[in-house]
């Protein structure tokens, strides 16, 4: 049963990929986006990465995916020039689609002749079903407290800093 979800979430998280690669239409990009982050936690589910599954939906479902969505719906698309209306379409050069598909081929290639010399071994033992998240915020708070505060604090800085920069984006002309 888990062989069976595995090969449908893969396949959505491939179909999603594909498709983002082939439409030119950025909500239908956005959203096979979404297909893509979905199969990717539900993935992570599957191999009882319960804390990267729920990461995964907070931080990219709901974090980055929603700032596209705004960023696509918010800004105003081209006129198109046949018929006056907003296109919502990606206009991009195509003139180097061989230098990236060769690129893409030998990545490919090169990564398959990894999987392939792996030494996987199947030990065949039941594991049992253990939640990380207990074990994360253990070590999180106590062996590796000062590279998560020092991440912290960067983030404030950041934060501080963009609204600074949201507050003053006009120059003063002297």
């Amino acid at each position: 049963m888990e062989l069976i979800a595995f090969y449908f979430f893969s396949t959505i998280v491939l179909l999603g990929a594909i498709f983002i690669l082939i439409t030119r239409n950025l909500m239908y990009s956005v959203f096979s986006l979404f297909l893509c982050f979905v199969g990717v936690a539900a993935l992570f589910v599957l191999s009882r990465a319960d804390f990267l599954a729920v990461a995964q939906l907070m931080i990219y479902v709901g974090g980055i995916l929603i700032l596209l969505v705004f960023g696509v719906m918010l800004t105003r698309p081209k006129l198109r020039s046949e018929d006056n209306t907003y296109a919502n379409y990606v206009e991009a050069d195509n003139g180097r689609r061989l230098w990236a598909g060769g690129v893409g081929l030998i990545l490919f290639f090169l990564l398959l002749s990894v999987i392939f010399q792996g030494n996987f071994i199947s030990t065949e033992q039941h594991i049992t079903a253990k939640s990380t998240i207990q074990t994360l915020g253990v070590e999180l708070m106590t062996s590796h407290l000062l590279p998560f505060e020092i991440a912290a604090v960067l983030l404030l800085i950041a934060l501080v800093g963009a609204a600074y920069l949201a507050l003053h984006r006009e120059p003063e002309h002297k």
